[in-house]
């Protein structure tokens, strides 16, 4: 079911679905196209098909028309038949999406209640390890992983060192809030970024627009 949908004074928006229906309800809710419908049969996993009907359903409810969606060859997707950019994420129980009529975005999702050990080991820098309080670990953990998501969405660049080339300053989680950032890019050239997130239940999503 739709959760909610929020539009921004700039044009932008992000709409987030609760995915609680059945492949099939999904599926009368969201006919696709026969190019579509085809494409969809090639996944085999019953999850993935339903994040990719609520992916449609989610850009049907914010535009009030059928929207579809193209891939880029490092699988950032694209709005076919719309102007502006779009990002994608989702888990087992929420799909978001943010769009832009004219900036870069990027999004992501990620559940508090997922096990972090080897994201902390392999994505976080020394400085990011050394700030994480103990009472906001598990929060922090998931905040900093898909703020990173998230950057590396934005960004579109492959091979990026997530623990050396993306670092979130210090921050305290809240339930909404917005995170500092750096990208060391390939020629050491630093790029800062603010971003946003908000707890959303047992969730945490982030986002950027720049």
């Amino acid at each position: 079911m739709l959760y909610k949908i929020q539009k921004y004074k700039d044009g932008s928006a992000i709409a987030i679905w609760e995915i609680t229906e059945t492949e099939e309800q999904l599926r009368q809710a969201c006919p696709l196209p026969h190019k579509d419908e085809e494409e969809l049969r090639f996944i085999a996993h019953e999850q993935r098909r339903k994040e990719r009907l609520v992916v449609y359903l989610l850009l049907e409810n914010l535009f009030g028309k059928k929207i579809y969606l193209g891939y880029h060859d490092n699988g950032r997707p694209f709005l076919q038949n719309e102007t502006g950019d779009v990002s994608i994420s989702h888990t087992s129980r929420f799909a978001c999406l943010i769009y832009h009529p004219e900036e870069h975005v990027g999004i992501d999702i990620e559940n508090t209640l997922r096990n972090f050990s080897a994201v902390e080991k392999k994505a976080l820098s020394e400085k990011e390890r050394d700030y994480l309080h103990e009472k906001n670990r598990p929060v922090q953990l998931c905040i900093i992983w898909s703020a990173k998501e998230a950057l590396y969405k934005y960004i579109g660049e492959s091979g990026i060192d997530f623990s050396t080339q993306l670092e979130i300053e210090k921050f305290t989680p809240h339930k909404q809030g917005k995170l500092h950032a750096v990208y060391t890019g390939k020629s050491e050239k630093t790029i800062p970024y603010e971003l946003s997130y908000e707890l959303i239940e047992d969730h945490a999503m982030v986002w950027v627009v720049a």
